[in-house]
């Protein structure tokens, strides 16, 4: 459990100090707390030796409905597993695969009290939102935006070697593995990562990583002009260390890449992967050789909420900085009834930063693949978050929330370049101002005559 925390001077005064005031929120510092997971009926008998074993977690990984009810039990309704087993069936793109250490931030300070006691609960918690979503959580008219596409940023039609994305003009994006320890509903890669769903079939890698990994190598090599490398999948968490060690061993030899980014939502929600001695070992050994280079080596994870970030997450954030690890860094997704309030992403850079030593860094709006629609947020409510987080956080550690649009890349909220709030499309340009590039707000959020205007666009095109 985490020490014992000292109030700070923030919970002592009655009212904001000038130059905020009207803000409902209270900075205070909060003690972290890794819930009691023999709290559901499925874990009684559970050891804390177990708890920490990567192996037991993975192997106790939540599949399918069945196996939650295993865990849970009476305590949620029957309607309940009976909806998530719809919703795998007719609208998950990504399958269901969530760890326990994930599964027991549910809830976190809810005591069991019966059967049925947790439903509402469960139903309004936000981990519960994107990892275990129902399919009564889905829009009815709208699950998907009508231009909603597998590969909503085009990142395979950017490949130069299979896997890897070059998309911006010094840096790439290597997926050395389309796998992760768990499955997020929202999944941006949906078409690449994990197995198929009985409504999606999935992209695979043709070529095995014996071949793949050598073809990006020789590619970097070729076109010194890169020099940030983002090593990722999937996430970098299932691939057998001694694997991801040699390759970015190998990065570290091409003189032309100076940053070199793992990216692991592990880290948070599978922190026993990350806290394994031969784990921290060979990230010793990189981040030496890394330093011996002058490159900066970082891990960037993934947290959307702050009950994912307990003592045990912090543990490992920090015990991955102590390798010499330059940067853990946070890049969370804005998602509607997740993260959606300024309360909310406050909670959690705070405790990211306090606590755990991980920089918030970005938050990106949703990207627009099937079946997201009700996950998604507008533009414009983006811009308010953005304008709400400023002047709480110190400036390096202040998130910034940003739109990945098709083609163009990664944007701040406040860059559009002209937006129809009506028909919720926002335009944006490039190093080229002639050049246009869009994104779009979810149809269920805009005024009756923008649905109205997206409705007479999807009959003519032939319905949805």
């Amino acid at each position: 459990m985490a020490d014992h925390l000292t109030l700070t001077a923030a919970q002592l005064v009655d009212e904001p100090p000038r130059g905020i005031a009207g803000s409902a929120y209270r900075y205070q510092r909060r003690e972290l707390v890794e819930p009691d997971w023999r709290r559901f009926p499925g874990w009684r008998a559970v050891s804390a030796e177990q708890w920490r074993s990567p192996r037991w977690q993975r192997a106790h990984s939540i599949r399918n409905p069945r196996q939650l009810r295993e865990v849970l039990g009476s305590l949620v309704s029957d309607e309940i597993y009976d909806d998530l087993a719809l919703d795998q069936q007719k609208f998950a793109t990504m399958p269901l695969l969530m760890p326990p250490q994930m599964l027991n931030t549910v809830m976190p300070h809810r005591e069991p009290a019966g059967p049925g006691s947790l439903t509402e609960d469960f139903l309004a918690d936000p981990v519960r939102r994107y990892m275990l979503p129902l399919a009564g959580d889905r829009s009815a008219q709208w699950p998907s935006h009508p231009l909603a596409e597998r590969d909503s940023l085009h990142e395979a039609e950017m490949w130069v070697a299979e896997g890897l994305t070059h998309r911006y003009p010094t840096k790439v994006l290597a997926e050395l593995l389309s796998t992760c320890p768990q499955y997020c509903g929202h999944c941006t890669r949906m078409d690449l990562v994990g197995p198929p769903t009985p409504g999606t079939d999935k992209r695979r890698f043709e070529a095995k990583p014996a071949a793949r990994y050598p073809a990006m190598l020789d590619y970097l090599r070729a076109n010194p002009t890169v020099r940030d490398v983002v090593v990722s999948g999937g996430d970098v968490g299932n691939l057998p260390w001694p694997r991801l060690e040699s390759f970015v061993a190998e990065l570290l030899t091409i003189d032309s890449v100076r940053d070199i980014r793992l990216a692991s939502k592990a880290l948070l929600t599978l922190p026993q992967h990350w806290l394994q001695q031969e784990v921290l070992d060979g990230l010793s050994r990189l981040a030496r050789l890394a330093g011996r280079r002058g490159v900066g080596l970082a891990v960037h994870t993934h947290a959307n909420t702050v009950q994912t970030i307990t003592p045990l997450a912090a543990e490992a954030a920090r015990a991955v900085l102590a390798t010499g690890v330059r940067d853990v860094r946070n890049q969370g997704v804005l998602l509607r009834g997740v993260n959606d309030s300024p309360e909310a992403l406050l909670d959690l850079c705070f405790a990211l930063q306090d606590e755990a030593q991980v920089v918030p860094y970005y938050f990106y709006l949703c990207d627009m693949v099937p079946h997201s629609e009700h996950w998604r947020t507008s533009l414009h409510q983006a811009q308010r978050l953005q304008a709400a987080l400023m002047g709480w956080l110190p400036g390096f550690a202040t998130p910034r929330l940003v739109a990945d649009v098709p083609d163009l890349g990664k944007r701040w909220v406040h860059q559009v370049a002209d937006y129809d709030q009506v028909r919720g499309i926002a335009s944006w340009t490039g190093a080229d101002e002639h050049a246009q590039f869009r994104s779009y707000d979810p149809v269920d959020t805009l005024p009756p005559e923008g649905r109205a205007w997206w409705e007479a666009r999807s009959r003519s095109a032939g319905g949805h």
